[in-house]
């Protein structure tokens, strides 16, 4: 089952860029001001936003790359799959939609000289905004390590339990099978498992990469987007694919949020230049009122003609 999260959050332009950017168009003209925001929402789009996912070899870790991006492992432009490590340097997996949007597949994890500190050097940590450290079972001591380190540098993390379709379909054989108590069980497991190696607050995300919209991935969605920077939401929210009924209600509403701000700017630039054009208008009449004398009572037009 699908764990389900309210539509919330802010995807709308960050209010400082929303000031700066009316400021902006102040001075300048409707056609240049519609321009001004046009090209600031063109470098919106442009906002990088780079995934680093690590885990063990064969523990799905590319698959998940491909499924976050809406492919499937045997499409074009894929991470390669396998039960052997086929990742040896940082593989870097552009979305198909939004090139901004980075996954990197990291090399496997756990071997016998894994050291966390070199391993983060070698990956280079620093282009990272935030790191998936994914286990098709239990974590152990290697994932426990990265996360610390990951930590210490003062980056996220997230725990991903991956495969959890076939953990479900292994259990299905069981008479008194259910599924809500086997997910938590899984989860449960893992979560503890993490506490005994040193994780002291540990939260874990069930995910499977064959089924990405079934189980945790709005939970998942929802930590990484709270813990993103405003501006890197909207690039997160609009590279997930369309695959859960609130991912699309919160892609509609970012859209409706952006919307709103650039017509508000829109209004607000308008309503200044009627204001402009009002006020020089009454300028331009006050001489000629002010200019006319009063001329005394002459005869009448019937007067006249008589």
């Amino acid at each position: 089952m699908m764990a389900r999260s309210k539509v919330s959050g802010d995807y709308s332009i960050p209010q400082k860029d929303l000031e700066d950017l009316k400021d902006t168009i102040t001075s300048q003209d409707l056609p240049t001001a519609i321009n001004t925001i046009k090209e600031y929402l063109k470098q919106q789009d442009l906002v990088e936003l780079n995934i680093g996912v690590a885990g063990e070899s064969g523990s799905g870790k590319s698959t998940f790359v491909n499924a976050f991006r809406g492919l499937g492992d045997e499409d074009k432009g894929s991470a390669k799959t396998g039960v052997v490590e086929t990742t040896l340097e940082p593989e870097v997996y552009h979305h198909p939609k939004y090139n901004n949007v980075k996954v990197w597949d990291l090399p496997g994890i756990g071997t016998p000289n894994f050291k966390a500190d070199e391993y983060l050097q070698q990956v280079e940590f620093e282009r990272y905004d935030f790191f998936i450290i994914i286990a098709s079972d239990r974590f152990r001591e290697c994932h426990t390590q990265l996360a610390k380190e990951i930590m210490r540098m003062g980056k996220k993390f997230y725990f991903v339990r991956s495969k959890i379709d076939a953990s479900i379909t292994a259990e299905k054989r069981k008479k008194n099978f259910d599924l809500e108590e086997t997910l938590d069980a899984i989860r449960e497991d893992c979560v503890n498992g993490l506490r005994k190696i040193g994780i002291e607050d540990p939260v874990v995300f069930l995910i499977s990469g064959w089924e990405l919209g079934k189980y945790d991935l709005n939970l998942l969605q929802d930590r990484m987007e709270k813990e993103l920077p405003q501006h890197k939401r909207r690039v997160l929210l609009l590279a997930l694919p369309n695959i859960t009924l609130e991912i699309n209600e919160k892609k509609k509403k970012a859209l409706e949020e952006n919307i709103h701000s650039v017509h508000w700017c829109c209004c607000e630039k308008r309503e200044k230049e009627e204001k402009s054009i009002h006020k020089k208008s009454s300028e331009d009449t006050e001489p000629l009122s002010s200019g006319l004398k009063v001329l005394p009572p002459g005869p009448s037009f019937s007067k006249v003609i008589h």
